[in-house]
């Protein structure tokens, strides 16, 4: 039995820190163990632009411990409005690494984003023009699709079009939770790719529903069968490139999970290598986990991989309860709960 691992250090291709006082915590848990990651742009108001992209990197890398070389990598929310110019800007900026698209209604502060994917297709050409990755929300959002069944119409009705209009745009469908997504990757061209949750791997939605609603468990794209649960881990595991890791660590105050109406996304940040690990080792293939996270996102991205390393250990420790969010606490992803494995050395690069 392997105890120790170290692995070329990760880094994490879909996070969201949120902003003002929230960022002390979530930058702090994020720089923990990853050399960067791809910060979504979904504030109130959303990050629109290469300016405010700027702004929003320098608070964040305001909040960095002393002596991380932690690095926000920067996205740009699309919008019908979003410009052919507004992308040549933002890619001359060096700052932006993708742009993202959120349905309209799909998610968390997507109320902004795209109604019509025909609407901006000048400025999805410019993107492929200029090698800016577009990240999916893939989600179709008409009230009469099922919940279960979003993300497979979207790839049957958009995206499937949507890459035959941009063959050389790099598409990453993030954190996908289906079959359907995976088959869909699997089977296109080489610049299309996709992110994979560590609590996709870990859990379905039986642990989100079974004996009570969990409201911590709940997400976007929702939790689904065991059976794409078991494909899920099967694509991180295959050592196929296009898979790779992106935890879509999302924290939201207790009060607002713990609700009538109860907001999506589960926090993870906190220990996000530590439970990949452990799917990882749940399905005898750690020797895969390193490709998943730290070589395949940067090669997709066309960057180099992180110099440095992080050594992990199978050492039980007990999540924490709750975690300071601003002025209020969130309750992480397994809070209170035994977590099989543990970090050793944190991003200080000393």
């Amino acid at each position: 039995m392997n105890n120790i691992l170290k692995l070329t250090r990760p880094d994490d291709w879909h996070i969201h820190l949120r902003d003002g006082k929230a960022l002390k915590q979530t930058v702090k848990d994020a720089a923990r163990t990853f050399g960067r990651a791809i910060v979504m742009p979904n504030l109130i108001p959303p990050i629109k632009n290469a300016q405010q992209a700027t702004c929003y990197q320098q608070r964040i890398l305001n909040e960095c411990p002393n002596n991380s070389q932690f690095q926000p990598l920067m996205t740009l929310y699309l919008t019908d409005n979003t410009s052919s110019n507004d992308i040549k800007i933002a890619k001359e900026s060096g700052n932006i690494y993708a742009a993202k698209l959120y349905p309209a209604g799909a998610t968390t502060n997507s109320d902004s984003g795209v109604t019509s994917l025909t609407a901006i297709y000048p400025t999805l050409a410019t993107m492929a023009d200029y090698g800016l990755p577009l990240l999916v929300h893939g989600e179709i959002t008409r009230p009469d699709i099922d919940i279960y069944d979003r993300e497979k119409y979207f790839i049957d009705e958009q995206l499937n079009q949507l890459v035959k209009e941009f063959p050389n745009l790099k598409i990453v469908l993030e954190h996908i939770t289906t079959k359907e997504a995976i088959d869909f990757v699997l089977e296109a061209p080489v610049n299309i790719a996709a992110t994979i949750t560590a609590h996709h791997l870990l859990y379905n939605r039986n642990d989100m529903l079974v004996g009570g609603i969990r409201p911590h468990y709940y997400c976007l794209p929702i939790m689904k069968r065991n059976s794409h649960q078991q494909a899920l881990i099967k694509a991180a595991i295959s050592g196929n490139p296009k898979f790779f890791l992106g935890t879509d660590s999302a924290p939201h105050p207790q009060f607002k999970k713990e609700a009538s109406c109860g907001c999506a996304g589960c926090y993870t940040a906190y220990a996000a290598i530590e439970l990949y690990t452990e799917a990882f080792d749940r399905a005898n293939a750690l020797d895969k986990l390193e490709n998943f996270a730290s070589y395949f996102g940067p090669n997709f991205y066309g960057l180099p991989a992180n110099q440095d390393t992080i050594t992990l250990v199978r050492r039980n420790w007990q999540a924490p309860y709750t975690i300071p969010f601003g002025d209020e606490q969130l309750i992480p992803l397994r809070a209170g709960e035994i977590i099989q494995w543990q970090c050793l050395n944190e991003n200080t690069h000393e």
